[in-house]
């Protein structure tokens, strides 16, 4: 069933530490992963997207990372009290990763057909000719012809879309339940990146594996996904169904997000961009984190901070003040989107 959730993550917050503080990467963020679905999340460089699939993972770095609060539910266990053995058995074998660069996950020592069988015998008791023969039908599945070549082969000797359909391949050896891609399409040629999109939709549909797709580009958020959580300064911001939030948009940074993709049929000299920059983490104390680069800001914006305000309309949630108050509305200037 898709309405069932398969991994939870409630008020999580994720720290690190700089000097004798400890900073906030990702402050509070919830929300929902549900069984065969395909969950978006977007937002800027530095919007603490990363750190939330790492946590997930069970990946944070601890020192100098520190969860601080919050829980992460996967099959009705809270993942962040589980010891480091208990984490092998879930991690790549219940939940996967796919990381940004597959050039620099891939080891450059060993073959593909080596890094493949490892990550299946290191799960499961096969033979070596049962891995090697689960290696052949992973690489066939990802759309890798010659798959009994490319065992032999380096990772310096495959193209930056085979480097990343074979990283897919071993995200998806053990048939996980969750799929984690941080951008997985980023050092990719436009005619690449549609592929592993059509592909990562592709598996999802066969084998019913719940993704998680991290990017800052929302034209891959509308290609594949179903939901959408927008991201900004460690806090969920926007989230919703994808066509809900495409179509309408509520919060200003998700306006000027939609705002900077570009649009072949306009001619522009300059193409949008959201004026200034992601604020570092801990160095907003007061009101919404958004308001020195929000065109809608009004006084109460940098008094207070905002909740997250339900739109009652697909689960549509909004941190922003000008769903809750008429005069909020009436005391800014609009901006079109």
């Amino acid at each position: 069933m898709k309405n069932e959730p398969i991994l939870q993550i409630q008020d999580l917050k994720v720290s690190f530490q700089s000097g004798k503080k400890f900073l906030p990467a990702v402050d509070g963020i919830s929300f929902e992963l549900r069984e065969g679905e395909i969950l978006g999340i977007v937002g800027e460089s530095g919007s603490g997207k990363s750190v939330t699939s790492l946590a997930a993972m069970g990946l944070i770095p601890i020192p100098p990372g520190k969860i601080e609060n919050g829980e992460i539910i996967f099959d009705g266990k809270d993942l962040k009290n589980i010891s480091e053995k208990e984490w092998r058995k879930i991690r790549g074998n219940q939940i996967s990763m796919i990381f940004q660069e597959p050039m620099t996950s891939l080891n450059p020592l060993f073959t593909i057909g080596n890094q493949l069988m490892e990550a299946i015998r290191l799960h499961t008791k096969f033979s070596k000719t049962e891995a090697i023969a689960r290696s052949i039908e992973l690489l066939k599945l990802v759309g890798i012809p010659r798959a009994e070549g490319i065992l032999k082969e380096y990772p310096h000797q495959l193209s930056g879309g085979m480097r990343q359909r074979v990283m897919i391949a071993m995200a998806m050896a053990c048939n996980p339940r969750v799929l984690i891609a941080d951008e997985p399409t980023t050092a990719l040629d436009v005619t690449i990146q549609a592929q592993i999109l059509a592909l990562m939709k592709e598996l999802n549909q066969k084998t019913n594996t719940s993704i998680i797709l991290i990017t800052h580009d929302l034209g891959v958020v509308a290609e594949i996904c179903e939901r959408v959580i927008v991201m900004y300064a460690g806090q969920v911001v926007e989230q919703g169904d994808v066509r809900t939030i495409l179509k309408n948009p509520q919060h200003p940074y998700t306006k000027g997000l939609l705002k900077s993709v570009p649009n072949l049929k306009e001619k522009k000299e300059r193409l949008y961009s959201i004026p200034g920059t992601v604020p570092t983490p801990g160095s907003i104390l007061q009101g919404c984190r958004f308001a020195a680069r929000c065109t809608e800001v009004f006084e109460r914006c940098r008094l207070d901070a905002p909740d997250l305000y339900n739109l009652e309309k697909d689960g549509h949630e909004v941190r922003c003040f000008l769903h809750t108050l008429k005069e909020g509305r009436d005391e800014h200037v609009g901006v079109t989107s």
